[in-house]
């Protein structure tokens, strides 16, 4: 085992240019100009963006990092609440985020489960949670800090379901 480093990467949820998963659905949801009704909720999540993704595996290739297990994450968590008013700054919109009571929204996400509809628990849920991973021990081994800062990676993601 001479000469070979073992590391375990476990990476939050990934985005970049042409990203297909939940920011898409939001994004679309944002773009329709319907105010976003879940402002209500304070909660913030943890993204990686793909160029920061790709900083770790460099590092990794240029033999900087020491081998191990790291949790991967940009450097600032990010409410959901924030990534509205960006799509909307992206998309160059006055939307409107609604603080409709967390009851509410819980009664009609448990209507849309039963129903099969696309607004239901599991949507609320990936939407309003709190997801934060902390990247400190990663952030200690790296040579130099992430290329890009949290917000600046989810804009260029944004703008990539823009053009």
């Amino acid at each position: 085992n001479k000469g070979k480093k073992n590391f375990i990467l476990r990476p939050c949820m990934i985005h970049g240019p042409g990203n297909k998963g939940n920011l898409n659905m939001l994004y679309k949801f944002i773009r329709t100009g319907i105010p976003y009704p879940l402002g209500a909720f304070k909660n913030k999540r943890s993204f990686l963006s793909i160029e920061n993704f790709c900083f770790v595996i460099e590092e990794i290739i240029a033999d900087r990092l020491n081998e191990g297990i790291y949790l991967m994450a940009d450097n600032e968590p990010v409410s959901t609440n924030r990534i509205v008013e960006i799509m909307n700054e992206v998309l160059n919109k006055k939307g409107k985020i609604l603080n409709v009571p967390k009851g509410l929204i819980g009664l009609l996400s448990r209507i849309g489960s039963w129903i099969h509809a696309p607004f239901n628990t599991s949507t609320v849920g990936k939407l309003c949670e709190n997801m934060v991973v902390s990247n400190e021990k990663l952030r200690l081994n790296l040579s130099e800090d992430f290329p890009v800062a949290a917000e600046e990676g989810l804009k260029k993601t944004i703008r990539s379901f823009h053009e």
